[in-house]
């Protein structure tokens, strides 16, 4: 036999009634007192789950658990325990802790009703005809005899005749509800101390459970409700209201009640923190999630790296803005380090200490925005099984990079702008806003102006992004770059593939220089991995087109409209830049793409080009 026996049967012999010993750990039942069987009517008992037990009332419970650990002793009547067989158990539950395990005495209050009231029916008949006359005069009795008995109880005791008029209130009651006895005795205590509920609805006697006891006989057990006190203050309570007998006529009805206002404020401030700390929980792990997902994108670079005067110029605009609130549109082509930016902005500012959440609109499908941007509640949406906060939530306090705001779609544009305009969200399936104070850093790889003639993207919000401007140069545009990052790519990557850097000769430096760079900064990170793998001397050997060869692409994905527009304007601009804005003539931009002038000039006004596009 374990050695913990002895211990929780030493616990066990020194209680009394129907007791239970319990490993909170595990949730078994580790010892029961005998009438703890008769009650549950399972032989089986010890080793049992005593969640088994609950009857729908599991939540109540984990708080009961709860205030026990944090008291060291509590008691409830609001969880109904079952039997084996699923008979409801109305029960009184006290608990305590001892060492690790809770120990809960329960108290049958069906059986314990049954025994008082044959108890005071034993009492009327035993005692003959002066116990009859004695329940006669029960309410003087208690007014007159058991006055010390009626102030000397904690809880608040009145007494109702038939008619529903007062018949005593002891101390306690008086206090509590702030009426005096002058007050009340005589009159109609429902229109006193219990007229309304506590959402201002009338509060109809004939529906008053107290009304029930001294009219139909009921003991009513009532654990939430209000009482109002003389100033006009409600007070939660619980109360007990029991039939009074004359004999064998009913006479009225005594009510004994509690005041649980700061027991009920103090699990509704637990119920608060237990959802704060899990509405924290799902932050923090959401949050760590974009962390994570941060720390194993492959970027570019940890910093801006470069000398050449558009980089300066780059780093100069990043300390103006960084300090300040102002939200900041960064343009630029795909690759040319827009990323990096939003970074070095972020880390230089005074929201450094939160995160930095970068929502990609091309990785986010179009019935995904608005919950990614929003956030959900559970059951707003077939799916959605728990609450889970959006980009915005995330995002309070620190910044929110939106990548190519150009892919958002329209309608969610202007709840997107409207959310950043009042500083307040609201997640899906919710109605209640959450404020936020953020700062937005936005980027595209498009021309704003014609995305907005062309009714893609919404003015007002490129407005209201567009404070500070930021352009990144590709790298076409600046060679001068070229050897300090084709240096710390080698670098980062030969850390990454575990062997020492080869050496980069100035040959391949004036390679690289030579080289286009259609991808920009990210291509170039890609070859000089890629050399760093294949160079099996002393010597970067690297791998890409030569300046004059053309680019061929191989299609593996179908083109929208909206793709291959992109496509004419870029080839337009390219054939008027080559041929220094002349249109027709044998070296004019028609006769490059194989078109007649006319044409040329009517695709240029269907484009909306203007000669500052092509100079």
């Amino acid at each position: 036999m374990p050695t913990t026996v002895p211990n929780i049967d030493s616990r066990l012999s020194g209680a009394f009634g129907a007791t239970l010993v319990l490993d909170l750990e595990t949730d078994r039942i580790l010892a029961a007192a005998p009438e703890a069987i008769a009650l549950f009517k399972d032989d089986a008992l010890i080793g049992s789950r005593f969640s088994e037990l609950v009857l729908d009332d599991i939540p109540h419970m984990i708080l009961f658990v709860d205030e026990v650990m944090y008291r060291g002793t509590a008691w409830t009547r609001r969880i109904t325990l079952q039997t084996q067989a699923g008979a409801p158990i109305d029960c009184e539950i006290n608990g305590r802790i001892n060492a690790d395990t809770l120990i809960l005495q329960i108290t049958d209050l069906d059986a314990l009703e049954r025994r008082a009231e044959a108890f005071r029916t034993a009492t009327i008949y035993s005692g003959g005809i002066l116990e009859w006359q004695r329940a006669q005069a029960f309410f003087s009795e208690l007014e007159q005899q058991n006055q010390l008995i009626l102030n000397a109880a904690g809880e608040g005791i009145y007494g109702v005749n038939a008619d529903g008029k007062t018949t005593f209130v002891n101390r306690a009651a008086q206090e509590m509800l702030g009426w005096t006895n002058e007050d009340l005795l005589g009159e109609d205590i429902h229109t006193k101390i219990h007229h309304h509920h506590l959402d201002g609805e009338k509060y109809p006697s004939h529906e008053c459970p107290i009304y029930q006891s001294f009219r139909y006989e009921q003991v009513n057990r009532i654990e939430d409700e209000v009482f109002w006190r003389k100033d006009g203050k409600p007070i939660r309570v619980e109360y007990v209201s029991t039939p009074i007998y004359e004999g064998q006529v009913l006479a009225g009805a005594v009510v004994i009640f509690r005041d649980i206002t700061e027991r009920w404020e103090n699990e509704r401030k637990l119920r608060d923190a237990m959802n704060q700390v899990a509405a924290l929980r799902d932050r923090l792990e959401q949050e760590n999630a974009y962390l994570q997902e941060a720390i194993s994108i492959e970027r570019a670079h940890h910093d801006v790296v470069g000398q050449s005067p558009a980089i300066q110029q780059i780093l100069q605009r990043v300390e103006m803005v960084s300090r300040t609130p102002a939200n900041v549109l960064i343009t630029g082509e795909s690759g040319t380090g827009k990323a990096m930016v939003a970074s070095a902005i972020h880390n230089d500012s005074d929201r450094r200490r939160r995160p930095l959440i970068h929502f990609k609109c091309s990785s986010v499908t179009p019935d995904m925005f608005k919950r990614e941007l929003f956030g959900q509640v559970r059951g707003a949406f077939t799916g959605a099984l728990r609450d889970k906060p959006g980009k915005l939530e995330l995002a309070h306090g620190g910044t929110l990079y939106i990548d190519e705001i150009a892919d958002i779609p329209w309608d969610l544009q202007g709840q997107l702008l409207d959310a950043l305009q009042n500083r307040q969200v609201t997640r899906l399936g919710d109605d209640r806003a959450k404020s936020l104070e953020l700062r937005v850093v936005a980027s595209t790889s498009r021309d704003l102006d014609r995305e907005v003639q062309a009714g893609r993207i919404r003015p007002e919000l490129v407005f209201f992004l567009n404070v500070f401007p930021i352009h990144c140069t590709p790298l076409r545009d600046r060679p001068d770059d070229i050897p300090l990052l084709a240096a710390h790519f080698l670098d980062l990557a030969c850390k990454r593939l575990g062997r020492s850097p080869p050496i980069i000769t100035a040959g391949t430096i004036r390679t690289l220089q030579r080289y286009d760079w259609p991808g920009n900064v990210r291509e170039l990170a890609n070859v000089i991995e890629r050399g760093a793998i294949v160079s099996r001397a002393d010597k970067l050997m690297v791998d890409i087109h030569p300046a004059s060869a053309p680019v061929t692409r191989k299609i593996t994905t179908l083109l929208s409209e909206a793709d291959i527009e992109k496509i004419r304007v870029a080839n337009t601009i390219a054939c008027l830049q080559e041929a220094k804005g002349r249109v027709s003539g044998p070296n004019g931009a028609a006769a490059l793409l194989g078109v007649k002038p006319t044409t040329l000039y009517s695709r240029i006004k269907t484009l909306g080009l203007a000669p500052d596009d092509w100079r």
